[in-house]
């Protein structure tokens, strides 16, 4: 009896992984080795060039974080993923909580609202940057509507790291509109219409039950925004190219020019290895975190 078990679990077992192996595969090759395949480069002294390397073990670890340019490379990627992953958050929902209701021409506002998310990051970036322009570029017109001064919003280092936050929201606000607007139809009608009758005033039902009620949909909005922030390239390289002096220089950014432009592939690796360490400890500390206030 017990054999008979175990041979229907045995077998149970290989239908299983004949199923998954598929899946498997791929999530090996793309995934799986190339981090492996990464954390063994960031003990070499590669130089992308050659194909001699030595393994010098932790020495990349060390130089980075003897580097004042990992830092402030560090300090801005935390600045730019806080500053996109807030008003991101904020903002799409304060768009989904006004085109909830379908009115004449919702599906326009939708349409136009969301398009940004589908557009190419790079093409985006270069209307920005016409945008962003200090003489006759749009933003300053604006600016001067209401009598403020120009700003040099991409070639000042006070203004840049700003501008590039600006252009990645702008770039999600449609994305997080669109999950919370599905979000919103799924919490119960009758919970608005029960608490009316206890007298709950709207900013009360909006505290009590829809935050909590689209409270999943928070969660993962907040987990895509953050690894989309800590991945972001293509609008710093088209905007700013790190700079000026450095001040938008992500650690993304910082593999980049440490890789492929100083040709110090150890150190870059070991710049992707420290990367996914963050992205790790704070999808962590987001999950921990989230047990107390998502309400599945």
């Amino acid at each position: 009896m017990k054999r008979s078990r175990k041979r229907s679990e045995i077998r149970n077992l290989g239908a299983v992984l004949l199923f998954v192996l598929p899946a498997l595969i791929p999530l090996f090759i793309f995934w799986i080795y190339p981090i492996l395949r990464s954390v063994w480069l960031s003990f070499t002294d590669w130089d992308f060039m050659t194909p001699d390397y030595n393994f010098i073990w932790f020495k990349n670890y060390t130089s980075l974080l003897k580097d004042s340019r990992f830092y402030e490379a560090l300090w801005n990627t935390l600045v730019f993923t806080a500053g996109t992953l807030f008003p991101t958050i904020i903002g799409g929902l304060g768009l989904a909580l006004l085109l909830r209701r379908n009115f004449k021409g919702s599906g326009v506002f939708k349409f136009v609202l969301f398009s940004p998310w589908i557009t190419p990051t790079v093409a985006i970036s270069i209307v920005w940057t016409w945008i962003f322009r200090e003489d006759g570029g749009l933003a300053n017109q604006v600016l001067g509507l209401f009598g403020l001064p120009a700003l040099k919003w991409i070639s000042s280092s006070d203004t840049a790291m700003l501008s590039v936050i600006i252009v990645t929201v702008w770039k999600s606000l449609g994305y997080a509109m669109i999950f919370y607007l599905s979000a919103l139809e799924k919490v119960p009608e009758e919970l608005y219409e029960a608490s009316a009758l206890d007298g709950a005033k709207p900013w009360r039902q909006f505290l009590d039950m829809t935050l909590p009620g689209i409270s999943p949909t928070t969660f993962f909005l907040m987990i895509i925004t953050m690894v989309n922030s800590l991945q972001a390239y293509d609008q710093i390289q088209i905007l700013t190219q790190g700079g000026p002096s450095g001040s938008t220089r992500t650690l993304l950014y910082m593999y980049y020019q440490l890789g492929f432009q100083e040709f110090k592939m150890g150190q870059a690796t070991a710049t992707a290895v420290i990367m996914i360490i963050i992205t790790v400890i704070l999808s962590l500390a987001q999950f921990t975190a989230s047990k107390k206030w998502v309400h599945y």
